[in-house]
């Protein structure tokens, strides 16, 4: 038998996949058409993919992670959205700073590994800070 906090946080993990899948794909697809894959250029490009899935996110967190059964109030609105811009913060940042500043034989791992590559340190350090504000302060009961 599993204990809920368990389960809640499985199922927080499925719904991070498919942010994930949202977040990956809208950056790649992103970086492709416009052939930026670091710099200051590509913080716009992962903000705009890091929306797209953190919008999926509140819905599916809100009513099947943390099966909450009231609307959408603005203050929970508003904490989610706090806790999603510091994520995206730190997910910016680190995205930013491997992309831009790290040397890596790039003969041998091309500019859009290397994104991804940090968009996945990214994406697990952002998971664990979404996942204690989602749980602690935006949909606590």
């Amino acid at each position: 038998m599993t204990s809920p906090l368990v389960a809640q946080f499985s199922k927080f993990v499925i719904v991070g996949l498919l942010n994930t899948a949202i977040d990956f794909g809208v950056l790649n697809l992103l970086s492709f058409l416009t052939g930026v894959y670091s710099g200051a250029a590509l913080i716009a490009l992962n903000s705009v993919a890091f929306l797209a899935a953190v919008t999926n996110s509140y819905f599916l967190n809100k009513y099947w992670t943390f099966a909450a059964k009231d609307g959408a109030r603005t203050t929970e609105i508003s904490k989610f959205l706090i806790i999603s811009f510091i994520g995206l913060g730190i997910n910016n940042a680190i995205v930013y700073g491997v992309t831009t500043f790290m040397a890596l034989p790039l003969g041998r791992i091309g500019p859009a590994l290397l994104e991804n590559l940090a968009k996945m340190a990214a994406t697990g350090v952002s998971l664990i800070w979404n996942f204690i504000g989602y749980k602690f302060f935006v949909f606590k009961k």
